[in-house]
């Protein structure tokens, strides 16, 4: 049970100004060797998302294309998810307080909800297309028109940034007068309000109710969405070549909301593994999503050669 914060002192709610990050270990030689593991995988987001933006960019045929269009800010939006918690998490790899002020805290809070709520709703769009695209292939092009992607995109970036304000506003609220450790390696809604010194039962219910309910779903949304598109197709190679496309969208899913249900439909419980679930969608799938897309998709390596060949170099991929 939480102690109540005496309501005649009323410097309590003012006592934690920083948290403490529990992060991995506390071990030097071993928290070398994660810097080094991390920041190849925070490298390696960084450039194989850069170059599906500046493929698709820079191709005219991907660009006219909505499913291509869409990729493009995926990649944007899997850069910003994994920029807001994985230098935090480089720095502190050498530091052996892990310390983070609770501004800073509250606002990688509030990016990390705005950009992944973003790209969950991204990815139902990104389904929608695949919908239209395969099940309605002669009115495509005009049911997907650049105006309304642009307009998807925009009301994805929008249901983002209003459950991010919601959450926020709620953990905001709450007295925070110790314990400062969150049990984590970033400030996430979880195990901030956990360490409030009120009574969090209602607050912590609406929270998960919020991520909860948006992630799951979404989740049963695009399920739906494609087993709508295979039971729709009668012919083999039809739905052979439905798979093809839909496969990668759906490894991307699966990376995604597998672990997103995971930490935020179970209300008031934590598990030992939550740490190592955090790290498969904040750090392993952001660099994931680029290799699943390129590796499967014909006209993306097209066109990523093309883009090599202009420059001058030699390359094969």
């Amino acid at each position: 049970m939480k102690v109540e914060p005496d309501p005649m002192d009323k410097n309590q709610t003012e006592e934690v100004r920083e948290f403490v990050l529990a992060g991995f270990s506390h071990r030097p030689h071993i928290e070398k060797g994660l810097f080094v593991l991390f920041l190849f995988f925070y490298v390696s987001t960084w450039v194989g998302n850069v170059l599906i933006m500046v493929t698709v960019a820079s191709d005219k045929h991907l660009n006219s294309s909505p499913m291509y269009f869409l990729l493009g800010n995926l990649s944007f939006l899997d850069l910003c998810y994994s920029t807001v918690t994985t230098p935090k998490l480089l720095a502190d790899f050498l530091d052996n307080e892990k310390l983070i002020p609770y501004d800073q805290c509250i606002m990688q809070l509030f990016f990390l909800h705005f950009v992944g709520a973003a790209e969950m709703f991204l990815l139902t769009v990104m389904a929608y297309d695949r919908y239209v695209a395969i099940c309605r292939p002669l009115h495509y092009t005009t049911i997907m028109s650049r105006g309304l992607c642009c307009a998807l995109v925009a009301a994805s970036w929008m249901g983002g940034f209003v459950h991010s304000t919601v959450q926020t506003i709620l953990t905001i609220h709450l007295p925070f007068c110790g314990p400062k450790q969150v049990d984590n390696f970033f400030c996430d809604v979880p195990p901030v309000i956990k360490l409030a010194c009120g009574d969090t039962f209602v607050i912590e219910l609406l929270m998960v109710s919020n991520s909860g309910l948006i992630s799951t779903s979404s989740f049963v949304v695009l399920v739906s969405s494609y087993t709508t598109i295979l039971v729709k197709i009668r012919s083999k190679e039809g739905r052979r070549k439905a798979l093809s496309t839909c496969g990668s969208h759906l490894m991307v899913v699966t990376l995604f909301f597998g672990p997103c249900i995971f930490i935020y439909a179970r209300p008031f419980s934590t598990f030992s593994v939550d740490k190592l679930v955090s790290v498969l969608y904040n750090v392993i799938t952001p660099m994931l999503n680029p290799l699943i897309y390129t590796l499967r998709n014909k006209e993306v390596k097209s066109a990523m050669q093309k883009l090599w060949d202009r420059s001058g170099l030699t390359w094969k991929i």
